[in-house]
Parts: C-alpha cells; structure tokens; sequence
C-alpha cells in the first residue's frame, strides 16, 4: 500500500502539507496509522506534483524513502503552490523501485496516484490491458499495477470521458477483472480533484475556499471526516461532491455546483 494526498486552495508552502503537521506525509512514510494490512512502512519511493501557475505541473520523483532525501526537505520549504498531489509508496512485492514507479504519474495538467494493489497481478488484468494501444503499454512509466491503472484512466481522458466517470468505470473495470484489489486513486489537473475509495482508507477536510484528501488525517483537526468504501468524491476547493461508485455523474462540473456537502460521512 501507499499514502497519498491531495489538495487544492489558496497557495501553501510543500513543507505545510507534508513535513509540519503531526501525523504529516513523512511521518505517514515511516509510522503509518492505518496501513490495513499492506505493510508496516512506505520506504520505496515518494513524489510530488505541483502547479507553480496555469500551466502544466512540476514533479519531484525518487525511489528512496523520503526522509532520507535532503533535497525534498530544503524545496518543501521554499515551493508555495495552490494545488499539490503527493504520495509515499510501499512496493508491492516483485514490483520494480525506482524513480518512475513513483507517484504522481503525470500527462499534460492531469496528476495521478494509486493506493493499494491489483490482485492477482499482472494475469487478471491482462484482457483489459489488450485494449490498450500497444503504444501506451511499451511507454509505461513501470511494470507495476499502480501505472497500468493510470494507462487505463488515461486513455478514457483523451478520449473525453468526464474525469470523474473515467475514474469510477477504471476501477469497476479492475474489480470485476481482480477481485479483492484494493483501488484508492488520486487524479487532479490542479482545479478539480477525483478520489476513489474502494478498499483503503480516505479522509477529507474542507474549509470555504481548500480542500485536502488525504489518506489519513495529519493532524487531530475536528473537521476531518473519514470517506466511506466504496465513494467517489469530486472536489474543487471548498467543494465536495460524493457518490456511490457504480453511478455516472449527471454531468461535467457537477461537483461545482450547489451547496458543499459530504454524504454518508464519518
């Protein structure tokens, strides 16, 4: 499994998101709360994206564990950004460490991260990676499940699917195929972010103008509230929107529209 989070709102340094807060995205990477069975660290590997203005986002990637890089800590400090998508990795076993295999993937503004695994991997999920353009499976960022899902999700985005439907059908698409997979997806393109909740744990805090999906909360604020399995949340900052996975949003920008609110939440 993996910790990941992301975040959209008025500018605010790296460091805020994830070195300061108590229970922040590096102390996820070593002493995590809620692992539910997918290990007890995420040592292999860390990224971040962020958005320094309108145009695409900059990325950080490394394969190491991310308190043992000086390089994060000193940038972290000194990036402001008003969107950020982060992750620390604990590799499936057999699967490749190195920089690539690393959250967020990235094309164009649209950041990705995959927290959890695909069972069965790779034989279950071979008849939904045929209907990828040989192209886009020989240019992988990894041999991992974690950059197949993002192969998948991506290709529905240049074919126009609204973001939240691609979301919701790849990871319907890869239950059915790998039964017991555990599917928490991050997409963002620095307005709008999408979040899976299938199988692992998703927390959101919101405020009328941010808001932070995360993992787990990173600090004891009592506006944090735990996303229910099996949801699908679509945020622009200081706006939530959930729905049950298996249902197609009505339209683009839905989550936009209509009072802030949080269905079924803990």
């Amino acid at each position: 499994m993996c910790r990941h989070l992301a975040y959209l709102g008025p500018p605010v340094t790296l460091a805020e998101l994830l070195f300061d807060p108590p229970y922040s995205l590096v102390r996820q990477s070593w002493a995590p709360r809620d692992m539910r069975g997918g290990g007890t660290i995420n040592a292999d590997g860390f990224g971040v994206g962020w958005y320094p203005g309108d145009g695409e986002p900059v990325r950080y990637r490394r394969a190491q564990p991310i308190w043992s890089d000086p390089t994060i800590a000193q940038l972290a400090g000194v990036t402001s950004a008003g969107a950020v998508l982060a992750a620390v990795r604990s590799a499936t076993v057999g699967m490749a460490v190195l920089d690539n295999a690393a959250a967020p993937f990235a094309e164009g503004r649209w950041l990705f991260s995959h927290n959890g695994l695909i069972r069965g991997w790779p034989d279950a999920v071979l008849p939904l990676a045929a209907d990828l353009p040989v192209r886009d499976l020989l240019t992988l960022d990894a041999a991992t499940d974690s950059a197949l899902l993002w192969a998948l999700t991506r290709h529905q985005l240049r074919a126009g699917v609204d973001p939240a439907d691609a979301v919701a059908s790849t990871v319907a698409a890869v239950a059915a195929a790998a039964p017991g997979s555990r599917l928490n997806v991050l997409l963002t393109d620095g307005c709008t972010a999408v979040a899976s909740v299938f199988g692992h744990a998703l927390s959101l805090r919101e405020t009328p103008d941010s808001v932070l999906l995360a993992s787990e909360p990173h600090d004891d604020d009592p506006g944090w509230r735990a996303v229910p399995d099996g949801q699908l949340v679509t945020a622009v900052a200081g706006r939530v929107r959930l729905r049950p996975l298996g249902r197609r949003s009505a339209r683009r920008g839905d989550a936009e529209q209509g009072p802030s609110h949080v269905k079924g939440s803990a």
